[in-house]
């Protein structure tokens, strides 16, 4: 790979310990998948969950704060796995949000953002089309990419900590021109109506597609779909097929045509009413107990957070069925201030700060209060749960609230 003069200074050490870690482990990304050189990035997003960090990567980032080393653009996190703004664990240990208090002091001591949000496109500063960025939740790299036209690969938690350092990643994959072609063509037959069925488009899309080199080109849809729409059905889209950016004809900033995106010799594939009602399939449970309704995966916009609220008014949960809403901080203010977070409660839900649910060891919370049935309107989240020991069922936004009153799946 090609380095600057920069580059280099921090590949012999000249800038200390950290930044030379940085860019080594970069070089090894990069050397991997072919990067011609570096390519300077305007902002970065740490995943960082307590799972995926445990004791060693915890002590890590805290080597690098003790050593003084300091982020040189804006970087910001994904949601932790303990609220501690306003501290009421729902199953979590005093160890477990020690832990998280541990790296949450070492990342202010290298100056990163905590902002705990996987929608900082929607709350924070969405990037803009062409501009490169170092993005690691796959919900937020999709959207970025898709929706707001800007440029990122998947960056692991050590990756996106290398990029806020060095201001840099490798320039490979999302960054280059060619990449961003469309290379399957789907065909949509109808257009989804809610949240859920957006998903649900999403998911199947992303598990025909199956590869992260894949770029779904969609035709079919005769409505342009709102910020919460497109959200639920990249985020879905990622999680079933680890895909990464799609363009929607007339809709997407890179697919005014289908000509745009490369994608008029590809071979259609039909995605039909049928294809989708398979993939609910496994998610269906009417009738049956349900322990837990989570509002999560992503974390819910304003917007969400008031048709919650709206569909919590006047009722209130069954005395065996929890309701989980997580929601970014910066939302949370305002549906505060709204009078949505006092609608939720009063139906009886909790609503958590600055997590999402499965990032907050999920399977020992659901073991803490005997959950085992969850139902969710996101499509992501019941295709993650299933490994954390739960039953999931899906749902849209409405059946889930409906659910939550009466104690089982309508």
């Amino acid at each position: 790979m090609r380095l600057n003069a920069e580059e280099q200074a921090m590949l012999g050490g000249e800038m200390g310990p950290a930044l030379k870690w940085a860019i080594e482990h970069q070089l090894q990304i990069g050397r991997v998948f072919d990067a011609a050189d570096m390519v300077p990035v305007s902002q970065a997003h740490m995943m960082a969950d307590p799972e995926s960090l445990g004791e060693a990567g915890v002590a890590f980032v805290e080597d690098i704060a003790a050593g003084g080393a300091r982020v040189t653009i804006p970087m910001i996190t994904d949601p932790r796995g303990v609220d501690l703004t306003q501290y009421e664990p729902i199953g979590q240990t005093e160890d477990m949000a020690n832990f998280e208090r541990r790296f949450v002091a070492a990342c202010q001591a290298i100056g990163i953002m905590m902002t705990d949000t996987c929608i900082n496109y929607q709350t924070i500063m969405p990037p803009v089309r062409g501009e490169h960025v170092a993005y690691g939740d796959t919900g937020v790299v999709i959207y970025s990419n898709s929706v707001c036209g800007a440029r990122s690969n998947f960056e692991g938690g050590p990756s996106a900590l290398a990029a806020g350092l060095t201001g840099r990643t490798p320039r490979y994959g999302l960054h280059l021109d060619h990449l961003r072609r469309a290379t399957k063509r789907f065909v949509v037959d109808h257009t989804p109506k809610e949240l859920t069925d957006w998903g649900v488009l999403g998911a199947t899309i992303g598990r025909i597609a199956g590869s992260y080199w894949e770029v779904p080109v969609i035709e079919g849809i005769t409505r342009t779909p709102t910020s919460d729409e497109i959200k639920h059905m990249g985020a879905a889209m990622a999680s079933y097929g680890s895909t990464p950016l799609f363009h929607i004809v007339g809709v997407t900033p890179e697919a005014p045509t289908l000509e745009a995106t490369r994608g008029q010799q590809l071979e259609p594939t039909c995605v039909t009413k049928g294809d989708l009602a398979r993939l609910r399939q496994p998610f269906g449970a009417r009738g049956e107990k349900v322990d837990v309704v989570v509002f999560a995966a992503p974390q819910l916009s304003l917007l969400e957070m008031q048709s919650v609220a709206a569909l919590c008014e006047g009722r209130h949960r069954s005395p065996g069925t929890d309701l989980i809403v997580c929601t970014p901080a910066q939302v949370y203010v305002d549906a505060k201030r709204l009078g949505y977070v006092e609608a939720i409660e009063t139906f009886g839900g909790r609503v958590l700060t600055g997590t999402c649910f499965y990032q907050q060891y999920a399977r020992e919370i659901g073991e803490a209060n005997g959950w085992k049935r969850l139902l969710s309107n996101s499509a992501k989240i019941v295709n993650i749960l299933g490994g954390y020991g739960y039953s999931p069922a899906l749902a849209s936004m409405e059946a889930c609230i409906a659910s939550a009153e009466r104690g089982e799946v309508v």
